[in-house]
């Protein structure tokens, strides 16, 4: 566990208080500003894309309760937390923030040489269509501070939401993610400088990145505590599998959370 995991986990916490104070009309008027849930989250995944070694972390949980029963702040992933700020006929759109982690050189051998990636926050902006339970989205995300040439990314996405029972609530989404070319040559590209005996000069292009799925479940123990539970596949294709950095194209990720409930109305004044 290490404070590079602490800063950006707190970072979406305070996105996320930020747009629950916004002012922004469909949000304010959906929040309970008393409302909170503050806890922890221990997750497990590779050390850097493509590593084939993992490394366990943790963070602090303090977020909103529940904005609304529609689901108007989600999270798609840590760099990108969205805000549907447009619901009509069942299109939607809003901005998009978020944290994007960074790579540390000493994260794998492959690495040597090739100099630490700067993580940074990440802005931009969704679009989509739901049709009863299902999302289908495109999402794009810029990293604007960190990394000067750290990139964009453009996700594709369809999620559904169903309940097995009144205490479970569960999430499915399959996604495709496309990658610009400094996004690609910061975190898969080997300059010709880079390059020695076993390592290749390696010029990665944009194109798609990674095709993924993810499982997600909030199991309610009882009116306060809820335990949080997400699994994900992400299988690395095009430039980024080709890669001489790439140990393995298969990547997992794991977290396990537990949060409390609680109403600010309740503490005695």
């Amino acid at each position: 566990m290490t404070s590079a995991f602490l800063r950006p986990a707190m970072a979406l916490s305070a996105i996320l208080a930020v747009a629950a104070f916004s002012g922004t009309t469909a949000i304010a008027q959906s929040f309970d500003y008393n409302k909170w849930q503050v806890g922890g989250m221990v997750a497990v995944g590779p050390k850097y894309q493509g590593s084939k070694e993992y490394e366990v972390y943790g963070f602090p949980l303090l977020i909103p309760d529940r904005f609304d029963s529609n689901g108007r702040v989600s999270v798609a992933n840590i760099d990108d937390v969205r805000f549907r700020l447009l619901d009509l006929y069942g299109f939607e759109i809003g901005p998009i923030g978020g944290w994007r982690f960074g790579r540390d050189e000493k994260d794998g051998q492959l690495l040597t040489g090739l100099g630490d990636i700067d993580g940074g926050l990440v802005v931009g902006a969704y679009g989509g269509y739901r049709f009863g339970n299902t999302l289908a989205s495109i999402s794009y995300g810029h990293q604007v501070t960190g990394q000067d040439d750290a990139g964009g990314l453009l996700r594709f996405g369809l999620e559904t939401k169903f309940r097995p029972t009144n205490r479970i609530s569960m999430t499915a989404m399959l996604g495709a993610t496309w990658a610009d070319d400094d996004y690609m040559a910061t975190n898969f590209g080997v300059t010709a400088a880079q390059a020695t005996a076993t390592r290749a000069a390696f010029d990665a292009d944009a194109g798609f990145k990674d095709v993924n799925f993810t499982l997600a479940s909030d199991i309610d123990l009882d009116a306060r505590w809820t335990l949080k539970l997400v699994g994900r596949y992400t299988h690395l294709i095009g430039d980024a599998a080709d890669s001489p950095i790439v140990e393995t194209e298969s990547q997992f990720y794991g977290g396990l959370g537990l949060t409390y409930r609680f109403d600010l109305r309740t503490f005695p004044r």
